[in-house]
């Protein structure tokens, strides 16, 4: 009797054990990742949750991505980078733009006019970056993505329909590459984090700030402003991203969980999240009309008005590259003829 109860007492602790074993082994991997915009934005709703969701599934849950939406990790958006690469975060979604001159060849896709299809130019971007970025400005990360928004608008309290309109006009500056555009136009360009932005609105900081259309309704900038000025056919900017792993944690991980990582990632994934934001642009923009706000749709022959403008833009920043000994004027041509031979 005692025999058989030793033999049920041993048979239960390796049940224990073996349930233990296999919950182990169910979840191999915990990816904390970090991002400033709130969960029910477009780019968490309709690309972070999308992927991870998506790296969950084909792992058979051995993978599972925690997500800490609106800063949650604390920091600020210019930290999310360091966060990543320092290991507070295994994984972050940020604005290159947040970290000024720091990954500067990204920047060559913010140059004005440079775009009109995010698709395209989110391919461009990620070609790029294997090319030229990769064993550079980010060798300290695991670049997962690579893309840019839809085309970028300005949104201002009073109407802004010529490049004189800005004259005075404080304006919040996407990246460092907008806030000297804007500073052409005769704006003064005040830099921050798009999550700022409502409060910096209401308060007077600014009386207009530079976004696209998908991220105006989380931010309720039709409630703030009801003026938007857009362009017809061209893009008057568009801004960089990226989705970001510490590499250490890749590296650390078995390599078939890796390959789900790497299968999920990459170019085609940056052009479905770049592809994304665009769609996403018309309701939003349509919301806008819904409230009776003032749409300024500027033609081709007036956007020509704008184009000159921003061409010293070009100039002066093939000039700083240079002294950084990056070859500017060959990026600059190199993205226009990605961007022309894989737009639609």
């Amino acid at each position: 009797m005692k025999i058989s109860r030793r033999i049920l007492g041993l048979g239960a602790a390796a049940l224990v054990s073996s349930t233990m074993a296999f919950g182990a082994m169910a979840q191999e991997v915990t990816l904390k990742m970090h991002q400033f915009l709130p969960p029910q934005a477009n780019v968490p709703k309709l690309i972070l949750d999308v992927w991870a969701d998506k790296v969950e599934k084909a792992s058979s849950d051995r993978i599972k991505v925690n997500r800490f939406p609106s800063m949650q990790l604390g920091g600020k958006p210019p930290e999310l980078m360091d966060q990543a690469i320092d290991g507070v975060a295994d994984i972050v979604w940020t604005v290159v733009g947040y970290t000024p001159g720091r990954f500067p060849r990204t920047e060559v896709f913010e140059l004005p006019f440079m775009m009109t299809d995010a698709g395209a130019a989110s391919r461009a971007y990620w070609q790029m970056f294997e090319k030229h970025m990769k064993d550079t400005e980010f060798k300290d990360l695991k670049i997962l993505g690579t893309w840019v928004h839809g085309p970028g608008n300005i949104h201002s309290k009073e109407p802004i329909k010529t490049v004189a309109d800005f004259e005075g006009v404080k304006v919040r500056g996407a990246s460092r590459t907008v806030t000297r555009m804007l500073e052409k136009f005769g704006a003064t360009s005040v830099g921050m984090p798009v999550p700022a932005v409502p409060e910096a609105l209401s308060k007077g900081v600014i009386d207009a700030t530079t976004i696209p259309w998908e991220v105006t309704g989380a931010l309720k900038i039709p409630e703030l402003v009801k003026n938007h000025t857009e362009f017809a056919n061209r893009a008057l900017y568009t801004v960089t991203f990226v989705l970001a792993m510490n590499k250490a944690k890749y590296d650390a991980m078995p390599d078939d969980l890796k390959k789900i990582i790497d299968e999920n990632s990459g170019e085609e994934f940056s052009v479905f999240a770049g592809s994304t934001m665009q769609e996403v642009d018309a309701p939003a923009r349509q919301k806008a009309l819904d409230a009776g706000n003032n749409v300024i749709t500027l033609s081709d022959a007036e956007a020509a008005e704008w184009e000159k403008a921003t061409q010293s833009v070009y100039t002066d920043w093939a000039a700083e590259m240079k002294e950084k000994g990056i070859d500017g004027e060959a990026l600059i041509a190199e993205a226009k003829e990605l961007i022309a031979k894989y737009s639609k």
